[in-house]
């Protein structure tokens, strides 16, 4: 079991905060932090009280990161590019950790009860495709698009919260799983059809790496994601024919995925060469579509609500916005971006 130092490293990281900042918001030396950290000192009541309120925390919270099987800094599935820094993607697995920690302090106090569950696969018994069709069949999801994919994650209890991961993160969404529930943070400031895609890429990490795990982990996940958003038997037949960057977009208003995703669709069911691939690269690149592509304001938007419902359900209960927060283990409403009810998001937006 591991002591204080680690849950004070992440809740420091995931608030973006370098030791010298946070000691001097908690009025302390940044050695006596380093101790801290390092676990070579216990920091005394009072002091953990100025750590906790300087990172927007109870300190019951960090003392619960305490007792967690495993320590907290647990590493993240993450959907992220290749040159996505190791500083920004660092922090964002910090902001996970804390996440699964709010998480599970809520459990205690509501009952998540749901209809449907999140199936585990061994990747290297069962393909990823194999394990995507048997979602959508349990799932009973419908036959073709998902136009969106967050209604069904969470009504198998998966928590989604969104985030704003920053300019230039180059990371669009991370998952893990807490204690018995899994959870996944989302880039808010992705377009949709990126979000449903990588909502699929997480749910694929959630249902294949669960208990196993490789070197493949990624592209089994991208598999798993192109099968369950666009399956082969009912995508292959649209495919066939004369393809063009036309044909794509109108796909995408109908597969509600993105053009580059239909692409890689089409080249791994080989109705495409690599060569053919190349070009329509190229021709996305020349029009500037890599980054912004057409029709993505016609996507049907993502919007996760299971946060929302779950302060909701407090907020029936008589609990005020500071309960809310302390149940969940923030220092303050104000700290608290995830359990937010209709209440006082009302109040913020009318403000």
């Amino acid at each position: 079991m591991s002591g204080i130092g680690e849950v004070l490293k992440t809740a420091r990281q995931a608030k973006g905060m370098t030791q010298g900042e946070l000691a001097e918001a908690a009025q302390m030396t940044q050695a006596a932090l380093s101790r801290y950290e390092n676990d070579l000192r216990a920091p005394e009541p009072e002091a953990l009280e100025r750590l906790a309120r300087a990172l927007g925390v109870t300190p019951d919270l960090l003392g619960r990161g305490v007792r967690i099987e495993g320590g907290i800094a647990v590493a993240a599935h993450m959907r992220r590019r290749a040159t996505a820094k190791p500083t920004v993607w660092r922090a964002l697995e910090a902001r996970l950790n804390m996440l699964r920690l709010h998480t599970t302090a809520l459990h205690e106090e509501i009952n998540m009860s749901s209809d449907r569950h999140v199936p585990s696969f061994d990747p290297d018994v069962d393909p990823p495709e194999y394990a995507a069709r048997m979602v959508r069949v349990q799932w009973r999801l419908p036959i073709g698009p998902v136009h969106s994919l967050s209604p069904w994650m969470e009504a198998a209890g998966v928590l989604i919260a969104e985030a704003d991961f920053g300019a230039g993160a180059k990371v669009d969404g991370l998952s893990q799983w807490a204690t018995d529930y899994p959870i996944v943070m989302l880039n808010s400031s992705s377009p949709s059809d990126k979000k449903r895609l990588t909502l699929a890429h997480e749910l694929g990490h959630l249902v294949l790496h669960s208990q196993y795990g490789g070197d493949d982990m990624e592209q089994q996940a991208n598999a798993f994601a192109a099968e369950l958003l666009m399956p082969e038997a009912e995508i292959k037949p649209m495919l066939r024919g004369r393809l063009t960057l036309g044909k794509f977009v109108d796909l995408k208003r109908y597969w509600g995925t993105s053009i580059q995703s239909l692409i890689e669709r089409a080249y791994s069911l080989d109705l495409i060469t690599r060569d053919e691939r190349t070009s329509f690269w190229k021709q996305l690149s020349a029009r500037g579509w890599r980054t912004n592509e057409p029709a993505s304001d016609e996507i049907p938007v993502e919007n996760p609500r299971l946060t929302r419902h779950i302060a909701d359900s407090l907020e029936a209960r008589g609990l005020t916005a500071s309960e809310i927060a302390t149940l969940s283990g923030f220092h303050r409403p104000a700290d608290n971006d995830i359990f937010v009810g209709s209440r006082r998001r009302g109040h913020l937006t009318s403000a």
